[in-house]
């Protein structure tokens, strides 16, 4: 399964300017496929464990902030070389720097508001991923259970 997964997160300004079914059919145009996903609203303590790995980082206050401020999607996503293909996908943090035809390209106001998460690294994606979604909600692309993560 290594290197087959990764997670997104459709982020709160993303969600509110209703462009979950653009981003979506992004993804599933790139070659990805969805295997679960859920619409939530991060609490404060699950934002702040979330991105922990910021916590020292003059931003991290305001990311939390923004990232509770209203519903995200969070989704598993299955290809192979899943993280890489997807940061492709995503683009640059920064969507001035983002190449054309990425998902923050498109659809990112700014470095903050860059619309989509993605894993950075394999061991990062099972991590984010069990985060989110107990073992017993994941699945292939053909309906079979993860046994194992």
């Amino acid at each position: 399964m290594k290197g087959n997964y990764t997670l997104t997160m459709i982020k709160p300004q993303a969600v509110k300017n209703q462009n979950i079914g653009n981003i979506l059919a992004l993804i599933n145009n790139g070659g990805f496929r969805i295997t679960a996903m859920k619409m939530l609203v991060l609490s404060n303590a699950q934002a702040k464990a979330f991105y922990a790995i910021h916590k020292e980082r003059p931003f991290y206050g305001e990311l939390v902030e923004f990232m509770t401020s209203g519903p995200i999607i969070a989704a598993v996503l299955e290809k192979d070389n899943a993280v890489l293909d997807y940061r492709k996908l995503m683009g640059a943090t920064n969507p001035a720097d983002a190449d054309e035809g990425t998902i923050r390209k498109q659809y990112a106001s700014n470095i903050q508001n860059n619309a989509v998460h993605g894993s950075d690294s394999d061991e990062n994606a099972k991590n984010e991923i069990n985060f989110f979604f107990a073992t017993n909600n994941l699945y292939t692309s053909c309906g079979e259970l993860v046994e194992e993560f």
